[in-house]
């Protein structure tokens, strides 16, 4: 079975008359709501709007809409708090990662040594269970083994 390559949805690739295209607008409505602002695409070094999957998306869902009759500041504003909804789920996906690799470090098993001393097992590791008694006088700080 081949290995298919995964597309980045949020790599700049695609020209504004592809872009354009793609979001079935014209060029010169995605200039302008770059100006406004609302679908703010990448830039090339010489300057050249490039667009991603995700920017598609967006044109898209402004059409949409603005065919509903919605506003473009208040599509503005519904893009904006679905871009910081975006970052935070990244953040939140990225600080359970490492909540979760903290407590898989910390996670240990720990048991009795042979000299009463607190040794610490890799975890699935079994111990063989001793039969000695272990007493503990208050103030002696010893123990005696009978």
């Amino acid at each position: 079975m081949a290995t298919e390559d995964v597309i980045d949805e949020e790599e700049p690739i695609f020209a504004i008359a592809v872009a354009a295209e793609l979001a079935g607008m014209h060029p010169q409505t995605l200039r302008q709501y770059d100006r406004l602002g609302l679908v703010t695409p990448g830039r090339t070094q010489g300057g050249s709007r490039r667009y991603s999957l995700r920017h598609v998306k967006q044109l898209r869902e402004v059409a949409a809409l603005s065919a509903e009759g919605m506003n473009l500041p208040a599509i503005s504003r519904l893009i904006e708090l679905e871009n910081t909804v975006r970052g935070l789920r990244g953040q939140v996906s990225e600080l359970e990662g490492r909540l979760q690799r903290e407590a898989d470090r910390r996670s240990r098993v720990f048991a009795a040594g042979t000299t009463g001393s607190v040794v610490t097992l890799r975890r699935g590791t079994r111990v063989r269970r001793a039969m000695d008694v272990v007493l503990w006088r208050p103030g002696s700080g010893t123990a005696e083994v009978g």
